[in-house]
C-alpha cells in the first residue's frame, strides 16, 4: 500500500437523503479524489485488496445501498480505519426535518423509506435510523442553511488539503465566426493584432507553425498584450483558487481561430506553467478541422506547452 497520506486517506460520505452527499462527493472529487457512489458495502474492502490506492478515495453511502444497515457501515468504516493506517474518515451530512422535507416538496420526489407514504415520514424514519452513524462520524456539517457553493466552500476548508490538487487552468484558442465558446470564464480579443491570413505564405498554416509564431509575435504589440492577460492571470488565479473554485477557462479569439489566438494562446499557457500553473490548450477550430488535438496539456514541470 502507498505511505502517501494523501493517497491513503478514504472518506466515507453519508446522511439522510437530500442533505447533499451529491454535492459533496462532486466537490471531493473536483479535489482530485476518485469518487464512488453507492458502492455494495461488502464490496469497499476489495478496494484495498490489489494495487494501492493512486488517488483519496471518497465513498458516497445511504439506505438505498443493496446491503446497507447501520452496523455494516459502522464495522466498515472501523475496518477502513486499519486498512489506511488511521486515514479513514467518516462525513456525515446532516439537515433539519423541515429543509428536507422542503426539498422533497421542491423536486416532488419520493423517500426511499416511505415509498406510499408522505416523505416527512420517511423523513423522521431515516434520522432515527442514522443516529448511531452521526454519533460515529468524525466530521459532521450541517446543511440546512447551506447553498451549494456554502457546502463547497465547507468542504474545501476539510479536505482542500488532502490532495495536492491545485487550480486547472484552460486557453482555449477560438475563431469569432463561430462565436465564443460555451463556458468560458474570462475572453481576450486578439484581432489587432498584425494577421498571417492575408501574406500567402503563411495562410493554409496555423498558429503551431514556426514562421506564423514569428510573424504574430513580430507586431510590436504582441509581447505587451501576452504579457498582460499573464500578469492579470497571475493576480487573479490564486484569488480564483481561494474562492474554491478548481477550474478557470480563458478564451482567446482572433477572426479564423487559425494563426493569432493560437500564437497568444500558446504563449500565455506557456508563461502560466512556468509559474507552476496546471494548463490545458484547447486550439477549438484548429481541432474542429483536424488541425491539433483537442486538450492537450502543459504540465508545469516542462515550463511550455506541448501540442
Amino acid at each position: 500500500m502507498s505511505t502517501n497520506p494523501a493517497r491513503n486517506r478514504v472518506v466515507l460520505v453519508t446522511g439522510p437523503s437530500g442533505a447533499g452527499r451529491l454535492t459533496a462527493i462532486k466537490v471531493l472529487e473536483d479535489l482530485g479524489f476518485e469518487a464512488i457512489d453507492n458502492i455494495p458495502l461488502r464490496m469497499i474492502p476489495r478496494l484495498f485488496d490489489s494495487v494501492p490506492l493512486d488517488h483519496p478515495l471518497a465513498l458516497g453511502i445511504d439506505i438505498r445501498n443493496r446491503d446497507f444497515s447501520v452496523t455494516r457501515l459502522i464495522d466498515t468504516y472501523r475496518e477502513l480505519i486499519a486498512l489506511t493506517d488511521d486515514k479513514a474518515t467518516l462525513l456525515f451530512l446532516d439537515c433539519r426535518p423541515d429543509v428536507l422535507l422542503r426539498r422533497y416538496s421542491e423536486t416532488r420526489r419520493r423517500h426511499p423509506m416511505a415509498a406510499d407514504e408522505a416523505p416527512e415520514i420517511g423523513i423522521a424514519r431515516e434520522i432515527e435510523l442514522l443516529k448511531p452513524i452521526e454519533e460515529q462520524a468524525d466530521i459532521v456539517i450541517d446543511t440546512s442553511v447551506l447553498t451549494p457553493h456554502d457546502l463547497k466552500a465547507e468542504m474545501h476548508q476539510w479536505f482542500a488539503d488532502s490532495t495536492e490538487q491545485k487550480l486547472s487552468v484552460t486557453v482555449q484558442s477560438f475563431s469569432y465566426k463561430r462565436g465564443i465558446p460555451h463556458g468560458v470564464d474570462m475572453v481576450f480579443d486578439c484581432r489587432f493584432l498584425a494577421n498571417p491570413h492575408w501574406e500567402t505564405a503563411l495562410r493554409s498554416r496555423t498558429g503551431l507553425d514556426p514562421e506564423v509564431q514569428s510573424y504574430v509575435k513580430a507586431d510590436p504589440r504582441f509581447a505587451q498584450f501576452a504579457e498582460r492577460i499573464t500578469e492579470m492571470l497571475g493576480f487573479l488565479l490564486p484569488e480564483v483558487e481561494t474562492e474554491g473554485k478548481t477550474h478557470l477557462s480563458v478564451g482567446i479569439g482572433c477572426t479564423g481561430g487559425q494563426h493569432r489566438s493560437v500564437v497568444v494562446s500558446e504563449s500565455v499557457a506557456a508563461a502560466l506553467a512556468e509559474d507552476g500553473w496546471r494548463v490545458s490548450i484547447d486550439h477549438k477550430e484548429l481541432s474542429r478541422r483536424g488541425l491539433a488535438k483537442a486538450g492537450s496539456t502543459t504540465m508545469p514541470e516542462l515550463g511550455g506547452a506541448t501540442q
